[in-house]
C-alpha cells in the first residue's frame, strides 16, 4: 500500500523528502493540485473542494494514510476530512508554534504563512492555547508561493519581497521564525540573510512524518525499519515516489529532473 501526500503545489516535497530519509521502505504518491495552485488566496470553500477530490483520488490509489502537507488545506479542510472518511488515517501539517514558542525563552516569535491560514480559525486558536504571554506575531507571504512555483528561489525580487514584508518587525527581537507554508522552506537561505542570527527557524515537516509513523505503528502499517538510510538520492524518482499533477502522473523527463533538482535544493536547505 502507498502513502498520499500532497499539497496545492511544489511546497509539500519539504515533507515527502523528510518522510524518504525517516521511512525509506515506504512508497509513497505525492500529488500537487498545479491546477489550483496557490490554495491560500482561494476562498475557504474552494480548498475544501479540492482537498476532498484529493483524498478520494488517493483512496482509489490504495493509499493506506494521507498527509495534507499544506498548512492552509489542514488550517481549512482537516477536521472536516476526518469526519468525511473516518476510516482513512489524515494527517496534517500545521505551523510549529508550540516548539518555537517553547524554545523562546521569551522573546518573540514570527509566523510567517499564506493569507488565508493567518486569517483561519485553526492557527488563530493553536495561538491562543499556546501563547500565554502573547509573543507571537502573523505575517502574510502570500508572494513566496508564486516564487516558488516559478522556480524563483534566489534572486533580488525575491530578496526585496522579503525584505520589505520584513521591515515592519524590529528582527532583534525574535528568537524564533516559524515557515508557516512548506513552500517557504525552499528560501531558507535567503531569509538567512535577512534575519539576525539568533533567530532560529522551524517548520512543521519533521513533527508532521513522526506523527505519521506514530499512526501507521499503532495500525500496525509502518514498514521497518522506522529509521534508516538518510540516502534519499536512490528513493527520489519512481522506484519509491510517484508524483502526479492534479491527478495526472508525472512522466515527462523535464519535468522529473526539475524535481530531483528541487530535492536537490531542499537537502541544501536542511540545516539552515
Amino acid at each position: 500500500m502507498n502513502i498520499g501526500i500532497f499539497d496545492s503545489g511544489i511546497g509539500g516535497m519539504t515533507l515527502l523528502h523528510q518522510a524518504l530519509v525517516l521511512m525509506p521502505r515506504e512508497k509513497f504518491l505525492f500529488y500537487a493540485d498545479t491546477d489550483h495552485v496557490p490554495y491560500g488566496t482561494k476562498t475557504r470553500e474552494q480548498v475544501v473542494s479540492y482537498v476532498d477530490g484529493v483524498i478520494r483520488f488517493m483512496m482509489a490509489h490504495d493509499c493506506k494514510a494521507v498527509v495534507i502537507a499544506c498548512n492552509t488545506a489542514t488550517a481549512v479542510a482537516a477536521e472536516q476530512m476526518r469526519l468525511k472518511y473516518a476510516s482513512l488515517p489524515i494527517i496534517g501539517i500545521e505551523p510549529a508554534v508550540k516548539p518555537a514558542v517553547a524554545e523562546s525563552g521569551g522573546k518573540r516569535v514570527l509566523v510567517v504563512a499564506t493569507p488565508l491560514a493567518v486569517h483561519e480559525r485553526r492557527l488563530q486558536q493553536l495561538v491562543a492555547r499556546v501563547d500565554d504571554a502573547h509573543l507571537v506575531d502573523l505575517l502574510e507571504l502570500p508572494g513566496l508561493v508564486e516564487f516558488a512555483e516559478r522556480g524563483e528561489f534566489v534572486s533580488d525580487r525575491v530578496s526585496a519581497y522579503l525584505k520589505e514584508r520584513l521591515s515592519g518587525f524590529a528582527l532583534d527581537r525574535y528568537t524564533e521564525l516559524v515557515l508557516g507554508c512548506t513552500h517557504f522552506n525552499y528560501f531558507k537561505d535567503t531569509f538567512r540573510e535577512l534575519i539576525p542570527p539568533q533567530v532560529h527557524m522551524i517548520d512543521g515537516s519533521l513533527g508532521t512524518v513522526r506523527q505519521l509513523m506514530r499512526v501507521l505503528a499503532s495500525r500496525q502499517e509502518l514498514l521497518e525499519p522506522a529509521t534508516g538510510s538518510t540516502d534519499w538520492e536512490q528513493c527520489k524518482n519512481d522506484i519509491c515516489v510517484r508524483y502526479f499533477e492534479s491527478g495526472r502522473a508525472v512522466t515527462d523527463a523535464a519535468k522529473l529532473e526539475r524535481i530531483g533538482q528541487l530535492h536537490e535544493r531542499l537537502e541544501k536547505m536542511q540545516n539552515l
